[in-house]
């Protein structure tokens, strides 16, 4: 069955996905060599909290962060550990959700400067291409 949005419905998906975004981008500048990946997790959950909106995905079925981070061979929903140190070269995806009006966004990105290889680029462009 489909279900079709009001226009006060969009409205709200929009403000909370243009969120989403922002955390992201907040989160991406932070994203380098040294950093783990629970610095990450503190630093979206302040921005989060900061603009009126709470984490979606912090306690969603006893889920113990707000975002799911992967680090390279990690397939999808990596939780944030003061364990995970980034590397120059780590490829890094970022799922992110916000509980404000509801909805959900990814990004990847790449550390640092990374020597790619003939395989890398393929694999982040698979990766890539269901979204």
């Amino acid at each position: 069955m489909i279900y079709l949005k009001t226009d006060e419905e969009i409205e709200l998906l929009r403000e909370n996905n243009i969120l989403v975004s922002e955390t992201l981008a907040e989160v991406g500048r932070h994203i380098r060599p040294g950093v783990t990946t629970k610095e990450l997790d503190r630093i979206a959950e302040e921005f989060i909290r900061s603009h009126g909106a709470v984490p979606a995905f912090l306690g969603y079925e006893g889920y113990p962060a707000s975002l799911c981070i992967s680090v390279n061979e990690q397939v999808v929903h990596g939780i944030p550990s003061s364990k995970c140190v980034l590397k120059e070269g780590d490829i890094v995806s970022v799922d992110c959700g916000t509980f404000m009006k509801g909805a959900n966004s990814r990004d990847t990105v790449w550390v640092g400067k990374c020597t790619k290889t003939p395989e890398s680029p393929t694999t982040v462009r698979a990766a890539e291409a269901p979204f």
